[in-house]
């Protein structure tokens, strides 16, 4: 299969925009529409305009994790965050927050639905890349 010089230029650039859009939406979830499943959405786009531009091979070398851990990291970081709010003698899932560090007279706070978010981003990412990743590559073999 031929790749397209127009393609493969533009990809570069909407990759990373993409993809900082997500983490965009990532963060701003829980307070905010957006969140792990729609960043996680975000991102897959970016990835399978990636895999669509560079191949399957290129984007298993760019992710560096294989998108099977992915989704198990997901799993247990989402269970993790409700075990605190269990080991803490609440109800499983029940948010917690905890101060982190102060910046500029502002107190900075991370809570369990931030990890529960970031768990979800790596379960719906993981399970889109598998999915991506094996119909490209069943292309490019001609399956």
């Amino acid at each position: 299969m031929t790749r397209s010089l127009i393609l493969t230029t533009a990809t570069r650039l909407l990759v990373s925009m993409i993809l900082v859009f997500s983490v965009y939406l990532l963060l701003r979830g829980h307070n905010a529409p957006g969140g792990g499943f729609s960043g996680a959405l975000v991102a897959g786009t970016g990835f399978a305009l990636y895999a669509i531009a560079e191949g399957a091979a290129s984007v298993r070398r760019a992710l560096r994790v294989d998108s099977i851990r992915m989704i198990a990291f997901g799993m247990g970081l989402a269970v993790v965050s409700g075990l605190a709010a269990a080991a803490a003698g609440r109800p499983f899932l029940t948010g917690l927050w905890r101060s982190v560090a102060e910046l500029d007279g502002r107190q900075i706070v991370l809570g369990t639905p931030f990890l529960f978010d970031v768990g979800v981003y790596c379960i719906v990412l993981g399970a889109i890349l598998t999915l991506i990743l094996a119909l490209e590559e069943d292309l490019e073999t001609g399956d």
